[in-house]
């Protein structure tokens, strides 16, 4: 198939967001086909070994088992990535879709999904940090309403040291905001089924955080999140992430998700935190001088009752739109 040339559809409306936890139950099973989605933006020198080792892989281990199809999504590279890619199109396995401008990791996903002739979608990327090696093991766990997570805490991973920081911060807050451990938050090694991303494309992103999300919408609609460590190999290239602006951006997808699946583990905390605060200023005050700090602690109780207030009320309409 040739190279196509996309321009970006809107990812969804009200009515996506309404069906997300309403859908039919998936039955299908492990054994159908899987397509393989590969975003790409400016990766001329390191997407072809990829796709060199990706394709061997895929016909020494699959070919004749499992129904496959790789698709990269050129995501308006400017330095000829699709031409270097057009060797690999010969046999018709590899199709290769263009963006005519970058839109971004999310939409170069959303695309390939859109074009995917398989119900499994198995993404990965293009820059040679994800060894092929891990896709069969990956394919072998999924199972209906699940998704597998290939977490970078294999025996050899190359994650940047001044990454780790902000990057395990992060998870601790999605964990402790989801109620679930996450080995790994936003590995771009994954499987998962195309109902789910089209279940919750109404909160999908376009950029880099759309990992993220899929995995706190997954844990929060219920669906089985398996990890299995794989080895994370230093990137070909630099790297497109933006260490401050990306990791706010996270951040603020982190909150905005589980405020939308689950208010109350946002407010609940604040309103506790906002009670207490009020109680020990009010103590406090009157322990060291002898009067309580009255218009301050009244602020506080406040302040704490609405943001109880408005997460019943948040909750509330949650459950009713489910």
């Amino acid at each position: 198939m040739g190279t196509k040339e996309l321009t970006k559809t809107p990812d969804g409306d009200l009515d996506d967001r309404l069906s997300l936890r309403v859908a039919e139950p998936l039955v299908q099973a492990p054994s159908q086909g899987v397509s393989i989605v590969i975003p790409a933006y400016n990766e001329k020198n390191g997407a072809p070994p990829v796709m060199k080792e990706t394709l061997e892989l895929l016909r020494r281990e699959l070919e004749g088992k499992v129904p496959f199809e790789v698709i990269v999504v050129d995501d308006g590279s400017t330095d000829g990535t699709t031409e270097a890619l057009r060797p690999f199109e010969k046999d018709g396995v590899l199709h290769v879709i263009r963006h005519p401008r970058n839109q971004g990791y999310g939409a170069a996903i959303k695309t390939g999904i859109r074009h995917a002739r398989h119900d499994w979608i198995l993404i990965t990327d293009a820059d040679g940090t994800y060894p092929a090696e891990h896709i069969p093991e990956i394919l072998q766990a999924r199972e209906p309403e699940s998704m597998v997570v290939g977490a970078r805490t294999g025996q050899h991973t190359h994650v940047p040291w001044l990454r780790r920081p902000p990057k395990w911060v992060l998870r601790k807050l999605a964990e402790l905001l989801s109620g679930h451990e996450i080995p790994d938050l936003n590995s771009g090694l994954r499987v998962f089924h195309r109902d789910a991303a089209n279940r919750f494309r109404a909160i999908l992103p376009d950029k880099f955080s759309y990992t993220t999300t899929i995995t706190l919408a997954m844990f929060a609609a219920g669906y089985q999140v398996t990890y299995l460590p794989i080895n994370y190999r230093k990137r070909e290239g630099r790297s497109k992430i933006r260490p401050i602006a990306d990791t706010l951006g996270f951040l603020k997808l982190i909150i905005r998700t589980v405020l939308f699946f689950d208010p109350l583990r946002i407010f609940l905390p604040l309103a506790v935190a906002f009670l207490i605060a009020a109680a020990g200023v009010g103590v406090g005050s009157f322990v060291v001088t002898g009067r309580v700090m009255d218009v301050t602690t009244v602020l506080l109780v406040v302040t704490g009752i609405q943001m109880l207030v408005l997460g019943m009320i948040a909750d509330m309409l949650n459950r009713r739109l489910s």
